[in-house]
């Protein structure tokens, strides 16, 4: 098997619509969006509910009072506080985590113009025009927010997150087009890029390393023919950039030098998403979770659903432990290091809510995000039992996923183009 290289599969609909960029119609992003994953599980929640906020900056939540927030930043009864601002923004999304971003005392939700809003306000700080690619990352790393260029003119730029100021420019060159930004550490960007051909075509392309600093090539290593520079999830671990892509590739690389440490093909990448700690990559593959070494790719232990049918779904290390959910509405908080049960509970499944795929912890609650609205939405769950605390919705029936971000004051839940700042 060559590097980064495996047979051609079929895209997700989730993952599809992401890299189709603005030009969908409302019509196409609802059809791709509703029915049967591919690995059989279905898209919870019909995105139906039809009521509450369609309009305004008001939002409706799952039975909030007025009285606020109490204890872990629950409402009266567990009921789901009241958002301490809701706005209407520019947001043009496709479901990837990195799409919504907090840092510098703001907010900010990709969509053009890109607009930061005061965390604590929800009033704009800044926004900037052409500042985000549709379906491109938005990456922080050393206190820099990180965005491909809007104006396709094959440069990358990072911003002041706090000011959104530019303070960093780099240009990968003439003869490569679209570079766009798929992981960030301390001291360097790194890209993927197409390279031009004679004619303007492109049927290759690279991945590369910009320092931070001085925005200077550290190295660049041409991908194999059929590799795509879309659907690419990344991660940097100290001396290692891991990555997968569509085409059921887990890939690693030296930081240092860009030369492939080791890839493996896997089963299932479960729309790319993995997890890292430590010295592992954690990779769900449908009803088997497994981690590998980043050294040597070797297979370090595993967990298997209690169905061959049931498949895990996107997973999170936070604050030393593992969560992740299973198409079966099974949530689980495993030791990263060894892949041992701390606790397993079906509460998602006992309230009927959709399954999470996206968690952040504040506040000393753990927060899911859901795909879709009916049955979703942001879920208050307890990290120490899997117990479900409360459940936020704003009953809009939008289509799209939520996600959301914290800054340790605040969790951010962005709803298409509703943004809410819940209480901590």
């Amino acid at each position: 098997m060559g590097r980064d290289s495996v047979p051609a599969d079929r895209f997700s609909r989730r993952r599809a619509l992401r890299l189709a960029g603005g030009g969908l119609t409302l019509a196409v992003l609802a059809v791709g969006a509703a029915g049967c994953r591919e690995d059989g599980s279905e898209v919870g929640g019909s995105g139906g509910s039809g009521d509450g906020a369609s309009g305004g900056d008001k939002a409706t939540t799952g039975g909030a009072g007025k009285d606020g927030a109490g204890k872990d930043g629950a409402g009266k009864d567990g009921q789901a506080p009241e958002p301490l601002w809701t706005k209407t923004t520019s947001a043009l999304t496709y479901g990837d985590n990195d799409e919504l971003v907090a840092a510098g005392g703001v907010v900010i939700a990709s969509g053009e113009p890109l607009a930061a809003l005061n965390a604590t306000s929800g009033k704009e700080q800044w926004s900037l025009k052409d500042g985000a690619v549709p379906g491109a990352p938005m990456l922080l790393g050393k206190g820099t927010l990180y965005l491909a260029s809007a104006g396709y003119d094959g440069t990358v730029a990072g911003y002041d997150p706090a000011s959104g100021k530019e303070t960093w420019r780099s240009h990968l060159g003439k003869e490569y087009r679209q570079p766009r930004p798929i992981a960030a550490d301390d001291e360097q960007l790194y890209v993927v890029a197409e390279i031009l051909e004679a004619d303007g075509s492109s049927k290759t392309n690279v991945i590369a390393a910009l320092n931070s600093t001085t925005g200077r090539l550290a190295w660049k290593e041409q991908r194999d023919l059929g590799t795509e520079e879309n659907g690419i999830h990344a991660q940097v671990q100290g001396r290692h950039l891991v990555y997968t892509d569509f085409k059921k590739n887990l890939t690693v690389r030296d930081t240092a030098t860009g030369k492939q440490v080791w890839t493996h093909r896997t089963t299932k990448t479960n729309y790319g998403f993995f997890a890292v700690y430590k010295d592992l990559v954690i990779v769900p593959q449908g009803p088997k979770l497994q981690a590998f070494s980043l050294a040597d790719g070797s297979a370090k232990w595993s967990v298997e659903t209690a169905e061959s049918y049931v498949a895990f779904k996107e997973p999170a290390v936070l604050d030393d432990v593992l969560y992740i959910a299973d198409s079966d509405r099974t949530l689980r908080a495993l030791d990263p290091r060894t892949g041992k049960k701390i606790w397993q509970s079906d509460s998602l499944a006992d309230a009927k809510l959709t399954v999470p795929r996206q968690y952040v912890k504040a506040g000393g609650l753990l927060y899911a995000a859901t795909a879709l609205d009916e049955q979703g939405g942001v879920i208050a769950i307890d990290p120490k039992t899997g117990a479900v605390r409360w459940t936020f919705n704003d009953k809009s029936g939008d289509y799209h996923a939520w996600l959301v971000a914290t800054d340790g004051k605040h969790v951010f839940a962005l709803h298409g183009t509703k943004l809410h700042a819940l209480p901590v």
